[in-house]
């Protein structure tokens, strides 16, 4: 079979709660709109663990965190663990990212050909959490709700200077990818740091949010005495306790959310243009690496396997794919298996360790029933934590914290713990039993504090003295760019220009 093309437009943070069938019809999303009526939209995709690096490794290689090490921030993503740029540039694939992926470590490529920018955010361990010292928090890194305060418009920010690049970057990699120089089918990942927060956005989408009606959170702040456990811990990272947030607050933190959905839809919708217009044929991929609880709860950011924060928007426009919506729970580790399968790839040698399913078959009619896993094990948790979602449950667990049982069909914000509820009991032990077959949770403590305290040392010992940063350093030729002496200036304009000879 011919190999596609792919394209996959990765966002960060978006609130997969917003996309139950495409964007909500009250998003300013014209283009994501479009996207969604020709793809198969799946309502109920989860990450792999809500944090940025942790997921978004296990979406590259189809794998949980307790699998790829990368338990946090600032864990190191192994070099020999295979991910879809690798599958893919195996098959004869040219493989490129443009923006964020967040790997941390020497490897800043694990896969990629090439890498079109620099990332956003560091890749060495300085942000390791420490399991040792629990609720200390490392100042310089740990969100706090200065974001939330710190909310409105802007011209230009970090965040928009850097989307505005990658959007950049990507739109002429397409264009260079249309002369033909390279007959290798492509795969290009366009990875943006929006709408992550500070919530600050541009004015002319700033005003497409004036007067709208979901600037509030359904559910209100419960209360820090009222959080569960791991959520009290997630508002003593945020540092609540520095900051009166008041209802104005929240109400500008969530008009820039939505108004940098706008931001990213234009952005996107510039590249697919660009695709249109150089009459290129490719498989689209839209996802998010996690989302944000956006104040509901009185929860902001990630770092919870509550809806807001592990529920992503996911979507497929393939062939073969049906447009149409899929209700069925699935993950971000199926897209590693999911783009070899589209790409006629064979993963039968790393099958027996993978994790994710496919999705192809979901997108054909078929069905799934196997439980969604997720972990967390990061920044604000004292212990691992685990969840399973399996059809209206979800499941969460913790060694040091009470279990949660919740029947998102009959209640979907999650107000009803039904883990204690007698008329749950079997259901409860069914979830008890599929945990205790897959995560031995002693087991993957252990492992997490022995990465954490070895990180701690060589960070420790790599700042004393001469430093050699792992950043990305894209890199240029500016000798073969353009026009140079080396070359023919007939045969530089024929062969750069897309259509020729018309």
């Amino acid at each position: 079979m011919s190999k596609p093309n792919i394209l996959i437009v990765m966002v960060d943070q978006l609130n997969g709660t917003l996309f139950p069938d495409g964007p909500a019809p009250w998003l300013h999303a014209p283009n994501l709109a479009a996207l969604a009526e020709r793809s198969t939209r799946f309502a109920n995709a989860y990450t792999a663990s809500p944090l940025c690096a942790p997921g978004r490794a296990s979406f590259m290689s189809g794998l949980l965190p307790s699998r790829t090490g990368v338990y946090d921030n600032a864990a190191e993503f192994p070099s020999s663990l295979p991910t879809y740029a690798h599958h893919l540039r195996r098959a004869g694939y040219y493989t490129a990212l443009a923006g964020k992926m967040h790997f941390v470590g020497p490897d800043q490529l694990h896969g990629f050909e090439e890498r079109l920018t620099t990332d956003i955010y560091p890749a060495d361990f300085g942000w390791t959490p420490d399991y040792r010292k629990p609720g200390e928090r490392i100042e310089w890194w740990y969100h706090n709700m200065g974001s939330v305060t710190g909310a409105g418009v802007a011209e230009i920010t970090n965040q928009m200077e850097y989307d505005d690049a990658v959007a950049f970057e990507a739109e002429q990699k397409l264009y260079d990818l249309s002369r033909g120089h390279d007959a290798r089918p492509w795969c290009l990942t366009v990875s943006f740091t929006h709408p992550h927060d500070p919530y600050v956005a541009r004015q002319r989408f700033w005003d497409l949010y004036e007067g709208c009606e979901y600037l509030s959170p359904d559910v209100a702040d419960l209360g820090y005495e009222a959080q569960d456990p791991h959520s009290k811990r997630i508002f003593d990272a945020n540092d609540w306790r520095s900051f009166d947030i008041t209802p104005q607050d929240i109400n500008r933190a969530r008009r820039a959310y939505f108004a940098n959905i706008s931001y990213l839809d234009e952005k996107i919708g510039g590249i697919l243009d660009v695709l249109e217009r150089t009459r290129q044929d490719a498989v689209v991929i839209f996802v998010s690496d996690h989302g944000d609880m956006l104040g509901e709860r009185g929860l902001w950011f990630k770092m919870t396997f509550y809806e807001g924060s592990a529920r992503v928007p996911l979507m497929i426009a393939a062939p073969g794919m049906e447009p149409g919506l899929v209700e069925a729970p699935v993950s971000t580790i199926d897209l590693c298996p999911t783009l070899c399968d589209l790409a006629g790839v064979d993963m039968s040698e790393v099958v027996p360790w993978t994790e994710g399913e496919s999705l192809t078959p979901l997108g054909r009619g078929g069905t799934r029933i196997s439980p969604v896993a997720m972990e967390y094990a990061a920044e604000a948790s004292h212990s691992p934590l685990i969840a399973l979602r399996e059809g209206r449950w979800k499941y969460t667990n913790c060694a040091i914290d009470p279990e949660q049982l919740f029947d998102l069909a009959a209640d979907p914000k999650e107000l009803t713990n039904r883990a204690e509820d007698p008329a749950c009991a079997e259901v409860l032990e069914r979830f008890r039993r599929m945990a205790a077959a897959r995560w031995d949770l002693e087991r993957f403590d252990a492992e997490v504090r022995q990465s954490q305290a070895c990180r701690w040392v060589v960070y420790e010992a790599l700042r004393n003295g001469a430093h050699y940063p792992w950043d990305f350093q894209p890199l240029r030729d500016a000798s073969n760019r353009y026009m140079r002496n080396h070359m023919d200036l007939n045969e530089v304009e024929e062969n750069q220009r897309f259509p020729r000879g018309e």
